[in-house]
């Protein structure tokens, strides 16, 4: 059997590492990833290997060069003019591949049993066998779900944590039959994951998942790659160590001089022709390269130390990378996590501090503190975007300079001389980052229209009228008011695309930042007409000679954020009788607290003045709460059936787009007006790209989220939400109090249960894999349903948070308490039995209702 080695990626979440070698070839024990597969692949007789080339293919064709000094015949394919993916590469040498082949990652580290694999694939006569195994996170690979027969019904690709409904992941490792190339275009970028597979289950291929037993390691990045050397020295896994054993955990290679009064704890590996000085300490868990020199007295705990380097006297190394060639000077310390690129420097006494990169050929001076990479700014976390936009502690985690590389990262994903508007709320710590984000846009030649505090729908309106590239806007998170909110939005209005926040991504962490000269540097300008475009596209949308005819009396408390500088010019354009509070602009936010006090002044204000509604404006003018006329808030719930059942009234047979979380009462009302309702995934984002794809859309969102108005704009809009009330209650000369009566009685409860994020995907997997599959639904988490009786539970994993969010839905309230108990002690039990505690029933408690 011939195998294709795909080894042509280059790595860019390893970097500094993978700056001068492709990722394959990358060392663990010495010796490259790409060899350790190669030793696998003989173990089970395949000796002929195809490796599929593009980032630096030199490297690895002259280490390997025909393979016979490995005991293989290799062979290359090199991908000259582009990437073609990882199934686009496979298809370009189909010619070879005449008979069943296998396909395997040129970066993970495993010893499964490709034999038993191969054996499977042929006893199940299957087209494509994806070889699997179970994650305890599974939130950076493909999610892959089988059936009883271990046939394949099921991908998802790097799911969200919102979105993960198994812990079974694709390793890259597929057995597959000649034939199902044809699937494939020629000389086109192709994935598996994303486009052979899913084909195949729709042409209903058949294609099975074997469920791997043994060690797999995704060496994807930096902790994982460190993670796999300390597995592999622990035996965790079968490798082949390129070193004699001399006693028990300890592998020394040929020609290594090592002093007496050295201290050498198992398990550790040192390779050929070293030389370790007297009073060393080389901790458990070290691994030093070929030809490398270690000082006396020098203190190793943990360091992964490449071959040719040079470690001077006293030198102290923690769980630290040390590449190729660098020289690391007396008394100097790298500390846990930093990682040091090849042929660098590292003067005396110097520091690296935990977890900093410092990119290849870099000279640090004598003395030196180094607590930032050496490049750009901090450390890189592994994900930048979360459920909506980029969050975190304002000036803590999202600070000026953080801001800086952020807007340069977003300017050097578009082209030179692009527009971007950039907006914010009024709050002090918001104009903060937004200056900084602007320095950071204009440093990679990006034009600015600074919009300065607008709420944000009308942000959304003026991007999608301007021709510009997109927008940012900065603000206080509406459910946290320590944290800031950066949301990027596209030309249309909508936030961005998951793979764009992937480019922007992959621009910050691997600090791939364009800069231009000083005469191409960005320009900033202020547009004058934002209100009066906003202003046009509202009245165009809206029934004015109802508002304006409508004799209404409205209360609108605008807690003092910057929509009170917008809506009430507007209603008087409007001849509507508003009575304003809270209108001034406040630099800090309001708390929960505040908020719920002005709440109940509105209340009191709304029954004083004999109002017909009032209406509380939060979010930067996204969402609201409503009060009736006796002062009741109406919210959650409540006010999506009530939105729902008024705009249905108003639009027979539109369609209404919900969160999949949202309570069944809005599909009885929309049976009453022979309507459609489309549920989608709990984000924001999913809500609004529903909303701006599907035809007749009169309504989207919750009044959790907000709700959005296709026809004005892409996202939530609280403000027109206010005017559109006014217009309805006017036609369908009804009351709030009268039409939350008609209202459908249904039961709707929630509650939050603590979930460890490694054990998410394994309770997604176990509920999907203990219910019939036609009670289920997998839209977003897990929701298990009662057809019949109209009663489900929704089982959904929080994005950002290590919990799972519980919700019931019913018209019997018997019903609801019981499942959620049921299902709460399912979870409780399930998460304590993965982490290995006895269940109890006081483990309940801490449990949180909402």
């Amino acid at each position: 059997m011939r195998a294709v080695l795909m080894a042509g990626g280059s790595g860019t979440r390893l970097r500094p590492l993978t700056c001068d070698l492709p990722k394959p070839m990358v060392p663990v024990l010495n010796r490259p990833i790409a060899e350790h597969i190669i030793n696998l692949l003989k173990r089970h007789q395949i000796t002929e290997v195809i490796a599929t080339l593009h980032y630096l293919p030199d490297v690895m064709r002259d280490y390997f060069q025909d393979g016979s000094d490995f005991g293989v015949q290799m062979t290359y394919a090199v991908e000259e003019d582009q990437p073609l993916g990882t199934a686009g590469c496979v298809k370009n040498i189909a010619e070879l591949l005449d008979r069943t082949f296998l396909v395997i990652s040129g970066d993970s580290i495993t010893d499964f049993d490709l034999t038993a694999a191969i054996e499977f694939h042929k006893q199940k006569k299957s087209k494509a066998t994806v070889v699997l195994t179970r994650v305890p996170n599974p939130i950076e690979f493909g999610v892959v779900i089988t059936d009883e027969s271990q046939r394949i019904r099921r991908f998802l690709e790097k799911p969200s944590s919102s979105e993960i409904f198994s812990d079974t992941v694709n390793t890259g490792t597929y057995i597959l039959e000649p034939e199902v190339l044809e699937y494939l275009p020629e000389n086109q970028e192709s994935d598996f994951s994303k486009e052979l597979f899913p084909l195949l289950l729709e042409k209903d291929e058949p294609m099975y998942g074997y469920i791997a037993q043994g060690y797999w390691c995704d060496v994807g990045h930096l902790d994982a790659y460190r993670e796999s050397q300390y597995d592999a020295l622990d035996r965790k896994v079968k490798l082949d160590y390129a070193y004699e054993e001399r006693s028990s955990g300890i592998w020394i290679g040929q020609n290594t001089h090592i002093d007496p009064t050295a201290s050498l704890e198992a398990p550790c590996l040192i390779g050929d022709n070293c030389r370790i000085g007297a009073r060393v300490q080389i901790s458990a868990g070290t691994v030093i390269g070929d030809n490398v020199t270690v000082g006396a007295d020098a203190n190793l705990k943990r360091p992964i130390v490449w071959n040719g380097a040079l470690i001077g006297d006293e030198a102290h190394l923690r769980a630290c990378v040390i590449s190729r060639g660098t020289r690391v000077d007396r008394r100097a310390h790298v500390l846990e996590g930093a990682v040091v690129g090849s042929l660098s420097t590292v003067g005396e006494e110097a520091l690296i501090s935990s977890s900093v990169r410092v990119w290849p050929s870099k000279q640090i001076e004598s003395g030196a503190t180094l607590n930032i990479n050496l490049i750009w700014g901090h450390t890189a976390q592994r994900n930048l975007f979360g459920q909506r936009g980029v969050t975190g502690l304002a000036n803590i985690d999202i600070t000026p300079e953080f801001a800086v590389k952020l807007g340069a990262a977003y300017g050097s994903t578009l082209k030179p001389g692009a527009q971007v508007t950039v907006s914010r709320d009024q709050r002090s710590i918001s104009r903060m980052v937004t200056r900084s984000l602007i320095a950071g846009l204009m440093s990679v030649g990006i034009n600015i229209q600074n919009l300065d505090a607008t709420a944000i729908p009308m942000a959304r309106t003026v991007i999608s009228t301007m021709g510009v590239s997109g927008g940012i806007h900065v603000r206080v998170h509406p459910d946290r008011p320590d944290y800031i909110l950066i949301e990027f939005i596209d030309p249309k209005g909508i936030n961005i695309s998951k793979a764009l926040e992937k480019k922007i991504e992959g621009a910050y962490f691997k600090e791939d930042l364009r800069r231009v000269q000083i005469h191409e540097i960005g320009n900033v300008v202020y547009p004058t007409q934002m209100v009066s475009t906003y202003c046009t596209a509202f009245e165009k949308h809206l029934n004015v000679e109802a508002v304006h005819h409508s004799n209404s009396k409205v209360v609108i408390d605008y807690s003092y954020a910057v929509t009170g500088a917008v809506l009430p010019q507007m209603l008087a354009k409007f001849g509507c009788d508003a009575v304003v509070l809270n209108a001034s602009l406040k630099p800090t936010a309001v708390s929960a607290v505040e908020k719920e006090a002005l709440l109940m002044q509105l209340g009191h204000v709304v029954e004083a003045l004999k109002a017909n509604f009032g209406v509380q404006v939060s979010a930067n003018g996204e969402q609201m709460t409503l009060v009736d006329e006796a002062g009741i808030p109406i919210r959650g719930e409540m006010l999506t059936a009530l939105m729902v059942n008024m705009m249905l009234t108003a639009h027979p047979r539109g369609t209404v787009v919900v969160p999949v979380h949202v309570s069944s009462a809005v599909e009885q009302i929309a049976r009453r007006h022979d309507a459609k309702i489309i549920r989608t995934k709990a984000n924001p984002t999913a809500l609004m790209e529903e909303c701006r794809r599907t035809p007749n859309v009169v309504l989207g969102g919750s009044g959790e989220t907000g709700f959005i108005f296709p026809q004005l704009h892409p996202g939530f809009d609280g403000m027109f939400c206010i005017a559109k009330l006014i217009e309805m209650l006017t036609i369908q000369e009804r009351s709030l109090a009268a039409i939350r009566t008609e209202l459908p009685r249904v039961y709707h409860k929630s509650y939050t249960v603590r979930c460890p994020w490694t054990v998410k995907g394994a309770l997604m997997r176990h509920l999907v894999e203990t219910h019939p599959a036609e009670r289920l639904e997998l839209t977003d988490g897990v929701k298990i349903l009662d057809r019949h009786e109209d009663n489900w539970i929704l089982i959904l994993p929080d994005a950002g948070e290590p919990v799972v969010h519980l919700f019931a839905n019913s018209n019997d309230r018997d019903w609801i308490d019981e499942s959620l108990r049921e299902y709460r002690h399912r979870v409780q039990e399930f998460v304590e039995q993965e982490q290995g505690v006895e269940p109890s029933v006081s483990s309940l408690e801490g449990l949180e209702a909402r």
